[in-house]
């Protein structure tokens, strides 16, 4: 099913930023729930039952978190769907500081590893589908490039969107003049919260000369590369680069990255990974933005929610 973009959205940049702006939806239907890690930190997590036998993980996008309009879109798409959704929080993005130094990044497959864990560990579930949007979408890549299918088999599909596959030039397309709003935004929420992690570890966070940084190699050269055990910005990026990890996939999986999404660069695009994998797709409708694909329907439905649906009901 293709996608066809209503007449006033065929700009990558409006498609960006109008959900986050103008889509309103209320998150009621959700049940917060908290559970301990074995590092001593933790994770939360929104449900929405249906007491169905099927399961959607839903995973966010930097600085995102579960009660965002796309991640509240995806969530009530599959309930009225006949799923079960479990929107989960990455660590210090549910509204409270997680408790430990680290937070999370871009390929810290053990906390989405956990929730799955978690979550087929309660028999209530035959079936888990994972749904990974931006940095969530990376993350739910690696790790079904990571997995052996045996491993965890109850996990069938997925589907993710807007995925910068290739870290690094994903960041320098972010970089770029034309995408410094969306920079700015990011590296002022990344100061809030490592603000707050200097409150917790004020010896092993320095924020001197912060507002001088202007991009994500420089943040992740100073904070996210050494927090979490990378030598610099370029190992962490080759490290957690989905598209290292798309040719061993071994469930059905779409991966959707419009073709005018701002936040991608072309090695964001797998093509030739995708090709030499028949268990993945690609598909690059010609808009859509960043994490966008709106659409006007009597549902309410993005066009994102939709073609989800379709291809997990399959």
């Amino acid at each position: 099913m293709d996608y066809k973009a209503p007449y006033f959205f065929r700009n990558g940049h409006l498609q960006s930023i109008y959900p986050s702006l103008f889509r309103k939806l209320n998150a009621h239907f959700m049940t917060r729930e908290r559970i301990e890690l074995d590092d001593g930190d933790f994770l939360d997590l929104d449900w929405c039952r249906n007491n169905s036998r099927r399961l959607v993980i839903i995973s966010h996008g930097l600085e995102g978190h579960s009660r965002r309009p796309y991640v509240l879109g995806m969530a009530k798409a599959v309930i009225n769907n006949g799923w079960d959704a479990l929107a989960w929080n990455f660590r210090s993005c549910g509204g409270s500081m997680n408790r430990n130094l680290r937070f999370y990044h871009s390929g810290s497959t053990e906390d989405l590893r956990r929730v799955i864990d978690y979550a087929a560990e309660s028999g209530c579930y035959d079936e888990i589908a994972l749904v990974g949007f931006s940095m969530g979408g990376n993350l739910s890549l690696v790790y079904l490039g990571q997995e052996e299918p045996e491993s965890n088999s109850i996990v069938k599909k997925a589907v993710v969107y807007s995925v910068p596959c290739d870290l690094s030039t994903g960041a320098e397309q972010l970089a770029k003049p034309q995408n410094s709003v969306y920079m700015k935004r990011f590296l002022k929420d990344l100061k809030i919260k490592m603000q707050e992690k200097k409150k917790i570890f004020p010896s092993e966070v320095d924020l001197a000369g912060y507002d001088e940084i202007k991009n994500f190699r420089q943040f992740d050269d100073r904070y996210t590369a050494p927090i979490h055990g990378f030598k610099d910005a370029d190992h962490y990026w080759a490290q957690c680069s989905s598209r290292h990890y798309i040719q061993n996939i071994k469930i059905p999986t779409l991966i959707v990255n419009a073709k005018d999404d701002p936040f991608l660069s072309e090695a964001c695009y797998p093509h030739d990974e995708v090709d030499a994998n028949k268990h993945v797709k690609l598909e690059i409708p010609a808009t859509g933005g960043h994490v966008g694909f709106v659409s006007f329907n009597k549902d309410k439905l993005y066009w994102s929610e939709q073609r989800a649906l379709a291809f997990l009901d399959t």
